[in-house]
């Protein structure tokens, strides 16, 4: 009832956008993948669209249907960002909690940039084979998130790890590490997935990783406030990261914040040193030191 009643809304206040457009596209099956279906929607805003907000399911999932949702329209038209829905699946193999095709540069990653062109063709958009991308996804969706990020880092705005399985990158390169990233995990979910997922931001955080890391109280495997969190990220990501021109511009550690979940403390990047015995969280901006706190404490992240 809560969502019919907020569609509901949004159409009156003219959030959703009835007159923006979709576009799919199909590839056929690749090394590491079976099925890779898209779908592109955009806002029907005057111009280019600046970036474009990837939306990544779980495992073997198809996300072509989250570009319906109005809160992402509603983030779209607000932000001029076009919309991808992605459905990517693995062949049958012996172990499929492991998902080949999040091995991205194993064939998946080129089949999405792939189809980004192709999209860009139907839509009349020759941005979109370029633009910018925001990297959501949900389990094997952030799983997809972090390997995009380590094997394209200049295309990714921001990105999103959200209570993954499994990973094949371990520590990343210098220039992914410096592509700002959250990375959540559930405190009720797998211990392994816990284990991975903190593993991951231990070892890049140590060498500088602009990435911050929260685990959610009382969660297991799934969203929670992680979206509200990543909606907020996104908006600043967008306004401290976009140039004109479309290219990113880099962020200055020493700008940002230490969020130090153990001691529940926040403090600016350039005036301490942080802890040596354990990573500590980097964030940009105090908006989005005070979101991590709401994530921590379980409570919903305020605009």
């Amino acid at each position: 009832m809560k969502a019919v009643l907020f569609c509901v809304v949004c159409i009156l206040c003219g959030c959703l956008n009835l007159d923006a457009a979709t576009f799919d596209e199909s590839l056929p099956s690749g090394a590491n993948f079976d099925k890779a279906d898209f779908r592109l929607w955009l806002p029907d805003t005057p111009g280019a669209v600046r970036a474009l907000a990837i939306l990544v399911p779980g495992s073997n999932g198809d996300g072509r249907g989250q570009v319906d949702d109005p809160v992402w329209q509603t983030f779209a038209t607000q932000h001029r960002v076009g919309l991808i829905g992605v459905r990517l699946t693995d062949k049958q193999h012996d172990q499929m909690f492991i998902e080949h095709y999040v091995d991205v540069s194993k064939g998946s990653g080129q089949a999405f940039l792939d189809a980004l062109a192709s999209l860009a063709r139907k839509s009349n958009h020759a941005e979109v084979a370029t633009a910018p991308l925001l990297l959501w996804g949900m389990s094997a969706g952030g799983e997809f998130n972090y390997e995009f990020a380590a094997w394209k880092p200049e295309r990714v705005v921001a990105f999103v790890v959200n209570k993954g399985n499994v990973y094949y990158t371990a520590l990343a390169s210098a220039e992914a590490r410096r592509v700002p990233g959250i990375l959540f995990t559930g405190e009720k979910d797998l211990a392994f997935r816990v284990d991975a997922i903190a593993g991951l931001f231990a070892i890049n955080r140590r060498a500088g990783a602009l990435w911050a890391y929260a685990q959610e109280p009382g969660v297991g495997h799934e969203v929670a406030h992680s979206r509200e969190f990543a909606l907020l990220f996104f908006d600043e990501m967008l306004a401290a990261r976009l140039g004109d021109n479309g290219s990113l511009k880099p962020l200055d550690e020493k700008a940002g914040l230490f969020g130090d979940a153990k001691a529940q403390t926040v403090q600016p990047a350039g005036e301490t040193k942080p802890p040596s015995a354990y990573p500590v969280s980097w964030l940009p901006s105090p908006r989005a030191a005070r979101a991590w706190q709401a994530v921590l404490a379980g409570k919903t992240v305020e605009p």
